[in-house]
């Protein structure tokens, strides 16, 4: 294939979910959000359907982003080598993070905490948390070390790579926090070996994915079904004891390795969705894809200056979850199709675009 559009748009798609996350933790308890609505307080949480909805998106929409990274690192490697893998990343990667460092996170900062914020430490905010651009900074270290390995003769073709797979066990059951589904969160910037080694396996995955040829077509309508309504509430439900009890019990190894499991099948099934669903070009589909790393590097500002705005409104907290999620794209991709796809931003985050423009029809002769 020239282009693996379902894995283009299943990556859009794990980016747009970002949305969905981050507008979800509003409506709940969340101790490290800046504000919440005061359907939290009213709502038990085990009624609280967007508790839910952070978990289930947590437990498998990075690790899945790091798997895709993985895949199309690989394919960059075998079409044009590792010296444009070092260049394109570079380009598509480190300079994104180093200007949404200066723009992106002291925003970021001075909407989490705008009493606390001092504009003249705006330069250097991001030596004290990346915040969502972590992601950013993981990968620009992953692709480093694929690099060094992939010079060191590494092929990532032997069966044996498979075994990746169970090995996330180890850094998902060494895992520090223990109230929430899914990975620890690391926005410092210096990372945390732990939640690197576990996002590593998942990268080194998605490069042996293309190096073998793997296709996953079918049994992804059995593998979703099985992660949602069997693993994860089982996985909750050992993490609630495991809440009680501590780690290092039983319960604790049991939600371990739940959640690893929950991870890996909703990778699996929603590659296998996508190839089903998104296997062939669609215009729109393609141009959301190319907007969808604009929408994941702002989204965090307005999804955040929008929470703000909207807690103070006596209106049913569904309709403001309805109104996040639509506002904030509909108004990042209108900005993006203005000022950023065909300018010298969208060349940095997706390489140049062309306008298309409409072919003349040809009028034929008149036969008198």
């Amino acid at each position: 294939m020239s282009r693996f559009h379902d894995l283009d748009a299943l990556r859009a798609t794990a980016m747009l979910l970002g949305v969905i996350f981050h507008a979800s933790v509003f409506l709940t308890a969340a101790s490290d959000w800046p504000v919440h609505d005061a359907y939290v307080e009213a709502t038990p949480v085990a009624r609280n359907p967007y508790v839910y909805v952070v978990s289930v998106l947590h437990g498998f929409r990075m690790p899945l982003f790091f798997l895709i990274s993985g895949f199309f690192t690989a394919l960059l490697w075998q079409r044009r080598g590792l010296r444009q893998v070092a260049e394109h990343r570079l380009k598509r990667i480190a300079l994104p993070l180093a200007l949404g460092a200066l723009t992106i996170v002291p925003i970021n900062a001075w909407l989490f905490s705008p009493a606390d914020f001092n504009p003249m430490h705006w330069p250097l905010m991001w030596l004290h948390g990346l915040g969502h651009l972590w992601f950013l900074w993981y990968l620009l270290i992953l692709a480093a070390v694929f690099v060094a390995a992939a010079r060191l003769g590494a092929k990532f073709v032997h069966p044996a790579w498979a075994l990746v797979i169970p090995l996330t066990f180890l850094p998902q059951a060494l895992m520090r926090e223990v109230w929430f589904f899914g990975p620890d969160i690391s926005e410092t910037l210096l990372p945390d070996p732990n939640i690197l080694g576990y996002y590593l396996l998942f990268f080194v995955f998605g490069v042996f994915l293309y190096q073998r040829n793997v296709t996953m077509r079918r049994w992804w309508a059995i593998v979703l079904p099985v992660a949602l309504v069997l693993v994860f509430p089982a996985g909750v439900l050992f993490m609630l004891q495991a809440v009680q009890e501590g780690r290092g019990t039983w319960a604790w190894v049991a939600t371990s390795a739940l959640q690893a499991a929950y991870a890996w099948l909703m990778c699996f099934g929603m590659i296998g969705l996508f190839r089903w669903l998104a296997w062939r070009e669609r215009f729109w589909v393609r141009y959301v894809s190319d907007a969808s790393y604009w929408l994941y590097l702002w989204h965090l500002p307005l999804v955040i200056g929008g929470q703000r705005l909207l807690v103070g409104w006596d209106t049913n907290a569904h309709l403001k979850f309805v109104l996040l999620c639509t506002a904030v794209p509909a108004i990042l991709l209108l900005i993006y199709q203005g000022v950023v796809r065909y300018t010298w931003i969208g060349t940095m985050l997706n390489g140049k675009r062309v306008r298309r423009t409409k072919v003349p029809a040809i009028v034929q002769p008149s036969s008198s």
